[in-house]
């Protein structure tokens, strides 16, 4: 593999006769983590957290209900793509999930049927394959269930499994596809999110400067990005939740960011459970090409820098107003969070190594 251009900063890898105590560590840090992932020290975790190593991603599985076929991945993409999956006519599943935008969107939330209701940001649909639960608040457990339920939500592409599939039927060139690979004279919204999902499975990465180094490549990453590296492992705690090779625990956690009685209000999980424990909780994003996937949350209100300086207060913790003292619904923040103390040359140092984990290019 060629080697890849190393980003440049203040701190540079040095070869002297006499190095200061923080080149030394550089040194012996960039050594460390040369290594393979299985050879590198514990993390500091939470006892509770059963955590995997960060690494390169496996192979993407199909599932056995849907199979993978080149044909079908390719009608999938032109699904993806076409208006007619919408009640309007005049949004796709790319309007939020854009590969400009790392198949995610730019701006705060989604536009769906009406543009001023949907309040959440779509999350990036790279390396989804991988997740064990989908949205925000985890009301599908495929990606199959996914496409169904984007299609099929008033608030989002507010379609109707009628509408669609006479919309496609009415296409020879979809008859003839949807024949060909299903076997089934008339095409399902069952077969549509079948076509959709083995899409979305191809939509994966693997080519970043972290992954480069995983390989070998020892100067993939500067100096900046190794210390970045270490303190995700450990002083910043980083991963409590964002571990194994796509960097999240597929759980549900609450940031103190429900805006619980607030204009912005958004109780997450508890919408899908109606469990008062996972009021505010939302699903653990990946962390793979989060540089490009801006902005972030499940609002969509904060960018990188702003969420670094957050996780470092320890986020927000909510009080409650003497209206909410015995309010079962108010939320708990997760015991995983608290402040770290991280310096601005620390925070920098973790952001190089978050920009490390990002794809080259457009998808």
């Amino acid at each position: 593999m060629a080697a890849l251009p190393v980003p440049a900063g203040p701190r540079q890898p040095i070869v002297a006769a006499e190095l200061t105590a923080e080149q030394y560590r550089a040194i012996w840090l960039r050594n460390v983590y040369s290594r393979p992932p299985g050879d590198w020290p514990p993390p500091v975790v939470d006892p509770s957290v059963k955590w995997v190593e960060l690494g390169l991603r496996p192979a993407m599985k199909h599932p056995t209900e849907n199979p993978y076929s080149e044909e079908k991945a390719k009608l999938g993409r032109q699904l993806f793509f076409d208006p007619r999956l919408s009640g309007s006519k005049k949004i796709t599943c790319a309007t939020c999930h854009s590969p400009d935008s790392g198949w995610a969107i730019d701006w705060k939330t989604s536009f769906g049927s009406d543009p001023g209701v949907i309040g959440r940001n779509p999350p990036g649909l790279l390396n989804s394959g991988f997740s064990t639960h989908f949205f925000w608040d985890g009301r599908a457990d495929s990606l199959e269930e996914q496409a169904r339920k984007a299609i099929l939500n008033r608030e989002e592409m507010d379609a109707t499994e009628k509408l669609v599939t006479r919309r496609l039927q009415d296409v020879a060139e979809y008859r003839e596809k949807f024949k060909r690979i299903f076997g089934a004279d008339r095409i399902t919204l069952g077969d549509v999110a079948k076509a959709l999902a083995t899409f979305e499975r191809t939509l994966v990465g693997g080519e970043s400067r972290f992954d480069a180094f995983l390989k070998g490549n020892t100067i993939a990453l500067s100096d900046e990005a190794v210390f970045g590296l270490h303190l995700f492992r450990t002083k910043a705690g980083c991963m409590n939740c964002h571990y194994g090779p796509n960097f999240s625990d597929n759980q549900f956690h609450d940031l103190g960011l429900s805006y619980f009685g607030r204009k912005l209000e958004d109780l997450g999980r508890y919408y899908v459970t109606g469990r008062p424990a996972d009021v505010g909780r939302f699903k653990t994003p990946t962390l793979r090409n989060v540089a490009r996937t801006a902005p972030y949350m499940h609002n969509g209100r904060f960018h990188l820098k702003g969420v670094l300086k957050m996780h470092n207060a320890g986020m927000p913790t909510l009080r409650r107003k003497e209206h909410q003292k015995d309010d079962p619904l108010f939320p708990t923040k997760s015991p995983l969070l608290r402040p770290l103390n991280l310096t601005n040359t620390e925070l920098h140092d973790l952001k190089a190594f978050l920009e490390s984990l990002s794809e080259p290019g457009l998808l």
